[in-house]
């Protein structure tokens, strides 16, 4: 995930669902897609793939609103080859925008006590969408994806939790004051194990921020290390 520098062609599809409002492309993302600010909204919009969906995003955006901070949809739609979802703007900027990129510690405080929050908000009785390795695993098998044996029998929880299911820190955002103030791109979330989360935004510390940063977000997030469960979540999101 890359923040554009400009430059690239505005689809149809965005033109017509910005409404006149000036278009600035703000984030691309590995398959394609591209979040655009139009105004006071943002227009995410790319083809459509078998990783996840922007309906589902919709639906899981809606839902967690309910209890935690994230952007209001306002449209989701399809074709047979693309797909959008046209949020309301939210206040704050991604912890990886050149501000908290040039200041790390504050950005890597602010995700790890976010995703904390977002992690004792979400009522795990109540959610009605699923995150767990059986499901990752099938969900893997169905996109042709032969995950490696070792990683078929996952350790046993540590907390079931409703995760973000993408809790790279791209998708915190940061108020103006450095603390986290929401999160976006939640089309994965559902019941897990919380070192599902943990583990993969650990990780993304070292893509955005350079090495060196795990024992200051686990602080901040309120955890120990866990070597094991840590190993075993990341092996997972990469393999799957």
């Amino acid at each position: 995930m890359t923040i554009p520098d400009g430059g690239l062609p505005v689809p149809p599809r965005v033109r017509a669902l910005a409404g006149g409002a000036d278009l600035v492309p703000v984030w691309l993302n590995q398959l394609g897609g591209v979040t655009w600010r139009a105004g006071g909204r943002f227009i995410k919009h790319g083809p459509r793939h078998d990783e996840a969906s922007m309906a589902d995003e919709a639906d899981r955006l809606a839902w967690a609103g309910r209890w935690t901070p994230v952007p209001e949809v306002v449209e989701q739609g399809e074709s047979p080859d693309e797909e959008w979802l046209v949020t309301e703007a939210f206040g704050g900027e991604s912890a990886v925008a050149p501000r908290w990129s040039a200041e790390p510690a504050t950005a890597v405080r602010a995700i790890g006590a976010g995703l904390r929050a977002l992690h004792d908000a979400l009522p795990v009785g109540e959610c009605p969408f699923d995150w767990s390795v059986p499901s990752r695993l099938a969900r893997a098998a169905a996109r042709s994806i032969d995950v490696p044996a070792e990683l078929r029998e996952p350790p046993s929880a540590d907390r079931l939790v409703v995760c973000h299911g993408d809790a790279c820190a791209p998708n915190t955002l940061l108020s103006e004051d450095g603390a986290w103030a929401a999160h976006v791109d939640l089309g994965s979330l559902g019941v897990g194990d919380r070192w599902a989360d943990i583990a993969v935004s650990a990780m993304s510390l070292e893509w955005n921020y350079g090495p060196g940063w795990d024992d200051a977000f686990l602080e901040a997030y309120g955890i120990d290390p866990d070597p094991v469960r840590a190993a075993y979540y990341r092996n997972l999101w990469n393999a799957t």
